[in-house]
């Protein structure tokens, strides 16, 4: 089966960047589905191409003074004006047999993301970035807060958890030097005990982002 190119290496290109058209190609030959044109949603300061049956979304910044106004289409942006900034890859939760009664605006968009065409992938990290020395992370669709953080020790910053369990945020964490945000998803994940069960629970949202420096 082919190696998908490095996802970090995407950063800073823009749509039409042969970069990103190999790398959706070889992702949609890991799924059942086809390369469509994604769902684009713009505003003055962020570009958002959605696609859904690949479980990613891929965020682009304008540049060079550009401003989309909302609701443009994918033929009227100015994709030579657009640098990748994040990328978001999506583990969609299995239903439960007993629908919450709320979901938040957040989630119900998200849970429109199928589960990312790779069931194992790596992402790079530096010597400096890694608390396990390896010059990579494997990732799989049952990777859990313990594994991240044996691998790439403490985050740098961390949140969400609180509250009760119907209404609260999932935990997630950021290890902002190595450019990886993780949210995590099922039971483990929240209400008051978050943080305890935390080491227990699955990835639901990883996001690549350029490392920040000190």
């Amino acid at each position: 089966m082919p190696m998908v190119p490095d996802i970090q290496t995407l950063l800073g290109a823009n749509p039409s960047a042969d970069s990103i058209t190999v790398f959706l190609k070889d992702l949609v030959r890991h799924s059942n589905t086809s390369l469509t044109a994604p769902e684009v949603k713009s505003y003055s300061d962020a570009v958002y191409f959605n696609y859904y049956s690949l479980g990613i979304s891929l965020l682009f910044i304008p540049q060079k003074g550009y401003k989309p106004t909302g609701g443009l289409k994918l033929e009227d942006l100015q994709v030579d004006s657009l640098v990748l900034d994040s990328i978001n890859i999506y583990n969609a939760p299995k239903p439960k047999a007993t629908p919450t009664k709320s979901t938040t605006s957040n989630r119900t968009a998200e849970l429109a993301f199928s589960t990312y065409s790779l069931s194992k992938w790596n992402l790079s990290l530096s010597p400096e970035a890694s608390a396990c020395n390896e010059s990579s992370i494997e990732i799989s669709l049952t990777t859990n807060g313990k594994d991240f953080v044996s691998c790439l020790g403490e985050p740098d910053r961390k949140g969400g958890g609180a509250g009760p369990s119907s209404g609260s945020i999932g935990i997630w964490c950021e290890w902002s030097k190595r450019g990886i945000m993780v949210e995590f998803g099922g039971d483990e994940a929240s209400g008051p005990q978050a943080w305890e069960r935390g080491k227990d629970a699955i990835w639901r949202v990883i996001t690549v982002f350029p490392p920040k420096q000190d």
